[in-house]
């Protein structure tokens, strides 16, 4: 199977863009993107969030096998990168809600054309995955 790059679609040269230029410190802006939410955490707990403000034990309970602590970390460092806002009400105990932030939910956006993208193009992955895998067994 050949795989070569099709003109004739309107399909950006990605490494042309602005995107994947190195700025000052080396770092380009997707790689920096990429580390934010570029781990499923991360993309869980913006997802979970995008239909309104959650405590932590229910954005917990709704992240399936997240521990107690990777949610903590998760959620300080989205908090840290604007994405999500903490809110602390002063009751007895502190309730403690977190919530997208406009920066946070705007990610939806691109995230969204990622995962149609994934629909699309999944059973041409598995089919390319079992193909590929069937020749190497050979």
């Amino acid at each position: 199977m050949t795989i070569h790059a099709n003109t004739s679609r309107n399909v950006p040269l990605l490494e042309s863009m602005p995107a994947m230029k190195p700025e000052e410190g080396g770092l380009c802006p997707m790689r920096e993107v990429l580390d934010l939410v570029g781990d499923s955490w991360s993309l869980l707990t913006i997802i979970n969030l995008q239909s309104g403000p959650r405590r932590f034990n229910v954005l917990r309970r709704m992240i399936q096998g997240i521990s107690q602590r990777m949610l903590t970390v998760t959620l300080r460092s989205l908090e840290r990168d604007g994405l999500v806002l903490r809110t602390v009400k002063p009751t007895s105990p502190p309730e403690v809600t977190y919530a997208l932030t406009d920066i946070g939910h705007s990610i939806a956006v691109p995230v969204g054309a990622l995962g149609e993208w994934a629909v699309t193009n999944r059973d041409h992955l598995r089919k390319a995955r079992a193909e590929f895998d069937a020749a190497k067994s050979e």
